[in-house]
């Protein structure tokens, strides 16, 4: 009988903090991982101060890609770290894109083709 592998989906929310144990759990990545990305700065708690790491919901999916291309292409962990924050910059513009974009008037956002 081979087990089934179920998919989580994650669903981000800005109020909602993630545990070490849950980023582990969805991102694929051991603890010890985790806290080199934390000591690289590619990772960063909410509250330094605390016993326990606590982050963000958001880091969640740019860590899933990071760890998965790590794997894929056999990076080291400071190349992911590297690609991490890369990929949080672009999360950061699209954003921003958005935004812009939404203030458009509706006749100069539409498509010219």
């Amino acid at each position: 009988m081979n087990p089934q592998r179920v998919e989580w989906t994650w669903r981000e929310d800005a109020r909602q903090t993630v545990s070490v144990s849950e980023l582990c759990e969805v991102c694929g990545l051991s603890a010890a991982e985790l806290d080199e990305l934390v000591d690289y700065g590619a990772l960063v708690p909410l509250d330094a101060t605390l016993p326990e790491r606590l982050f963000g919901a958001e880091v969640v999916t740019s860590l899933r890609t990071a760890g998965r291309l790590r794997r894929d292409f056999d990076l080291d962990l400071f190349a992911a770290a590297v690609l991490l924050d890369y990929l949080n910059r672009i999360e950061t513009l699209e954003r921003q894109v958005r935004s812009l974009q939404a203030r458009l008037p509706s006749h100069a956002s539409a498509d010219p083709s």
